[in-house]
C-alpha cells in the first residue's frame, strides 16, 4: 500500500539523519542516551532542544533500548557497543592508554591520506590518535600559500588558531582571536582578495582549517632543516620555460597569490585558448561539439594524449547514453575515433536492470505489447526464451495483426474498470492474440481470405504462421506462462527470506546470460539482495513486506556506485564531479553546468538538526567547521578542477532550449568565472569570455560556410547541407 512505501521512506530518511549525527554530533547523541534533551553549540554550550523535535532524543533512547534488549544480537558480537560513536570513543580510549611511540600489530609504520577533501571529526581525531605510534601523513591539496581562512564569507568566523601553518599575506587584516573582523576590515578583504578563492573555498577553507587543530609542527619540524615548501607558481614555470603565461596560468597564479581584481583589465594574447567556455543546446551537442573540440587538440599538439584529458559531468546517468553515441560511433580505424572511458556509472543503467525494474511492477503494469517490446530488446531476455532479433521482429508483426494490445486475459483487466463478464472483455487481450496465433498454426491458412473461412467458434484465424514457426510460437507461450508465475508470486507479501526465493526465481525466469558480461552484471544484480536479507536477519526482521518496498530497496541499492569505480581506464576519461578528482590534466573539460543542475541541490529535511532548516527564527546556529554541504561540495569541486588543469580548461553548459530557443543561464559558478575573466582580461578590445553559441544541429550549414567560426570533424554532414 502506499502507506508501506511512505514508512519505508520514512525510516530510510530517519536512518540517514541518525547517521549523520553519529558522525558529526555524537556529543548530542551522548547527552540525549543519559536523558539530556539538549543540543551543544560548536563552543560546547547547552541550548534547549526545540519542542517540535522532541521526538528525536525519545526515538535514539527506544533504539538503544531495544540493541540492549536484542540477547541473541550481543550473543553473536564480541562488544556491547550501541553506535559507532561508542566504538570512536572506545578506540580513543584506547589509543591514550598506549605508549607513545609504541606501534600495536597491525599498524602500519607509515598512513598516507591522499586527495581527501573532507572528513568528519571522528576520522581526523582517529588520525591524530594514530599519530602518536605510527607516522601520518596528510597529503591535501590548498589552492593558495597565504593563509585564506577569513577571506571567505560565513555565518560563523573560524576562531583564530594557536598554532597556523600558513601565514598571513602582509598588508592584509589580522583576524581577532575569535575570528572576528571590523566592519573596514572586512571592506578590506572583500576588495583586496580573490574574489573566486571566496566564493568558491568554504568547504576547503574548513577542512584545512580543522587539520590545522590537530597539527601540531613544533613535534616534527626538528626533522626538517628548512621549510618544506611544495606550491608551484605556474607563472614561474612559464617564464623559467622562456614562453608566455596563458590566460588559465594567471588565473592560477592569482589564486596561489591571494592577489585582487587588477583596477584594468590586460589584453589576452592572441590564440590563448587555454579557457574555453561555449554553449549547446543539449547535452548531445555538448558531447558533439566536445568531441570536435577534443580532435582539434589533438591535431594541433602531438604530445597531447587522449589520456592526458579528463571530462567531468554533474550526473553522469544523463551524459552516459550521449558519450556512447557521439565516442562509440567511429571505428578503430578512423581517424576520428578517441578511445575512451566512462566511470561512476551504475547498474541501474543497464538494460537489463531497467528490464528487472519493469518486471518487479508487474502487477501495475498493464502488459501493453509496447511493454514486451521494450523487454525483448535486452539480449539476456531473448537469450532465456531462445529468441534471435529477427524472431522478435515477427512476432512482434504477428501481434500487430492479431490486435494484441494490453491485458493477459479478462480478469487481469478488473482492476482498470473493465468486469470479465463484460461483452467482448478479453478483446485484444494477450490471450485474445494467442488464440488467433494457435488457430492460424493448426489451420495454416496462409493469407486472410482462407484464414475468414476458417473461423472457429467466433475467432479469426492469424493467417502465415507456419509449421516452421512452432519454436517461435512455444517461445511466447513460453514467455506469457512465466509471466502469469511472476505476477502470481509479485502479488502477495512475503518475509525477507521468502522475497529472496521469489526474486531469486523471477530472475531465473526471465534472464539467462548471453555472454561473460551479462553474467558478471546478474551476480552484481544479486549481490544487494543478499546483504539485504543478511541485514533484515540481524534486525530480526520477519514479518511480510510489499514488493513495493523490496523493489524500491533492491533498485536504489543498484542506483548507488560500485567502489570499483573504473577511473583511468584509458583514453579520454569521462566521470562524475565528486571529491577526490583533483589529479592534474592537462585538458580538464566541465559539461552540463547549467543553471539548477549545478551545484546540485538537495531538499533539506526540516527535522535535521544539523541544517538550518530546523532551526528557522532561531537567533543561535548549530552550524560547525566541517559541516558538509553538498552546494559547498560542488563549489569546492570546481575550484579543484580549475587548478588541476594544465593545459586546458572547457566549460560548456546549455545556454538554449531546443523547443523555443529559450535563454537558459549558466551555472552561478561559471556566471562568477566569466564575470572575474571578463573583469581581468579583454580580447581585441572586447569581453574575454563570451560563450559562443554553438549550432542547433550537427550539420547546420554555419560548419561548412566559407570564413565560419565554427568548426567540425563530421564530414559526412556536409553532404547532408546539400540535399
Amino acid at each position: 500500500t502506499p502507506n508501506d512505501r511512505r514508512t519505508y521512506q520514512l525510516a530510510a530518511q530517519l536512518a540517514d539523519v541518525l547517521d549523520g549525527y553519529q558522525n558529526y554530533r555524537a556529543d548530542w547523541l551522548e547527552d540525549w542516551a543519559q536523558n539530556l534533551d539538549q543540543l551543544r553549540t560548536p563552543k560546547g554550550a547547552a541550548t534547549p532542544l526545540p519542542t517540535a523535535h522532541s521526538w528525536q532524543p525519545a526515538l535514539w533512547r527506544d533504539l538503544l533500548q531495544d540493541l540492549s534488549a536484542d540477547a541473541p544480537l550481543h550473543a553473536a558480537l564480541s562488544h556491547r557497543f550501541r553506535s559507532r560513536s561508542d566504538v570512536h570513543d572506545a578506540f580513543m580510549h584506547a589509543m591514550q592508554r598506549l605508549p607513545e611511540g609504541q606501534r600495536p600489530a597491525g599498524v602500519p609504520h607509515r598512513l598516507m591520506v591522499f586527495g581527501v577533501t573532507s572528513l568528519s571529526m571522528q576520522t581526523v581525531e582517529a588520525l591524530a590518535a594514530l599519530g602518536r605510534v605510527c607516522q601520518v601523513l596528510m597529503l591535501v591539496q590548498n589552492p593558495c600559500q597565504h593563509y585564506w581562512g577569513h577571506v571567505v564569507e560565513s555565518r560563523m568566523p573560524l576562531a583564530k588558531l594557536a598554532r597556523q601553518r600558513q601565514t598571513h599575506k602582509p598588508n592584509l587584516p589580522i583576524p581577532n582571536d575569535d575570528g572576528s573582523l571590523s566592519e573596514a576590515d572586512q571592506y578590506t578583504l572583500h576588495t583586496a582578495t580573490h574574489p573566486l578563492l571566496a566564493a568558491w573555498g568554504k568547504q576547503g577553507r574548513d577542512y584545512l582549517h580543522l587539520l590545522d587543530n590537530f597539527d601540531d609542527v613544533s613535534r616534527y619540524q626538528h626533522l626538517f632543516a628548512n621549510r618544506v615548501d611544495v606550491f608551484v607558481d605556474p607563472l614561474v614555470v612559464a617564464r623559467e620555460a622562456g614562453r608566455q603565461p596563458t590566460q588559465l596560468e594567471h588565473l592560477q597564479s592569482t589564486l596561489l597569490n591571494l592577489e585582487p581584481t587588477p583596477p584594468t583589465p590586460s589584453e589576452v594574447a592572441a590564440g590563448d585558448t587555454s579557457i574555453t567556455v561555449v554553449q549547446a543546446h543539449s547535452p548531445q551537442r555538448e558531447v558533439e561539439v566536445l568531441h570536435d573540440r577534443l580532435l582539434a587538440w589533438l591535431d594541433a599538439d602531438d604530445q597531447l594524449a587522449p589520456s592526458d584529458i579528463m571530462v567531468m559531468v554533474p550526473d553522469m546517468a544523463v551524459f552516459a547514453p550521449h558519450i556512447h553515441a557521439v565516442f562509440g560511433r567511429f571505428a578503430a580505424n578512423d581517424p576520428r575515433h578517441l578511445p575512451y572511458t566512462v566511470a561512476d556509472t551504475t547498474p541501474r543503467t543497464e538494460p537489463l536492470v531497467q528490464a528487472l525494474d519493469v518486471l518487479l511492477q508487474l502487477p501495475q503494469l498493464r502488459i501493453t505489447r509496447v511493454e514486451w517490446q521494450s523487454l525483448f530488446e535486452v539480449a539476456a531476455v531473448r537469450q532465456r526464451f531462445g529468441l534471435e532479433a529477427h524472431d522478435v521482429s515477427q512476432l512482434d508483426d504477428w501481434l500487430t495483426d492479431a490486435g494484441v494490445r494490453w491485458g493477459l486475459d479478462a480478469p487481469h483487466r478488473t482492476p482498470w474498470g473493465i468486469a470479465p463478464d463484460m461483452r467482448d472483455a478479453h478483446q485484444n487481450s494477450w490471450l485474445f492474440g494467442l488464440e488467433r496465433l494457435l488457430l492460424g498454426y493448426v489451420t495454416g491458412a496462409p493469407t486472410e481470405a482462407h484464414a475468414m473461412s476458417e473461423a472457429w467458434q467466433d475467432t479469426l484465424p492469424q493467417p502465415g504462421v507456419g509449421g516452421l514457426d512452432a519454436p517461435v510460437i512455444s517461445s511466447l507461450l513460453q514467455w506469457l506462462r512465466h509471466t502469469h508465475i511472476a505476477l502470481q508470486l509479485l502479488q502477495q507479501p512475503h518475509t525477507p527470506q521468502a522475497w529472496s526465493d521469489v526474486l531469486q526465481q523471477v530472475v531465473g525466469l526471465f534472464f539467462k546470460a548471453e555472454d561473460d558480461a551479462d553474467q558478471r552484471l546478474l551476480e552484481r544484480v544479486m549481490a544487494p539482495l543478499e546483504t539485504w536479507l543478511a541485514e533484515c536477519q540481524l534486525a530480526r526482521l520477519d514479518s511480510p513486506l510489499p514488493l513495493t518496498v523490496v523493489r524500491e530497496h533492491w533498485m536504489a541499492q543498484l542506483q548507488q556506485p560500485a567502489m570499483q569505480r573504473r577511473f583511468f581506464g584509458g583514453g579520454v576519461q569521462f566521470a562524475t564531479l565528486m571529491p577526490m578528482r583533483s589529479i592534474p590534466f592537462k585538458g580538464v573539460c566541465l559539461l552540463g553546468m547549467n543553471d539548477g543542475d549545478y551545484p546540485r541541490s538537495q531538499t533539506p529535511r526540516d527535522f535535521d538538526l544539523m541544517s538550518e532548516a530546523a532551526h528557522a527564527g532561531q537567533p543561535s546556529s548549530h552550524w560547525r567547521p566541517g559541516d558538509r554541504s553538498r552546494r559547498e561540495d560542488d563549489r569546492y569541486l570546481v575550484l579543484e578542477a580549475l587548478l588541476s588543469a594544465r593545459d586546458k580548461l572547457y566549460i560548456s553548459w546549455q545556454g538554449r532550449r531546443t523547443t523555443d530557443h529559450e535563454l537558459k543561464p549558466p551555472s552561478v559558478l561559471v556566471a562568477q568565472l566569466m564575470d572575474y575573466l571578463n573583469l581581468v582580461w579583454t580580447r581585441n578590445g572586447k569581453p574575454a569570455c563570451e560563450a559562443p553559441l554553438q549550432p542547433l544541429q550537427a550539420f547546420s550549414p554555419k560548419y561548412f560556410t566559407q570564413d565560419s567560426t565554427f568548426e567540425t570533424y563530421a564530414t559526412e554532414d556536409r553532404k547532408s547541407t546539400r540535399l
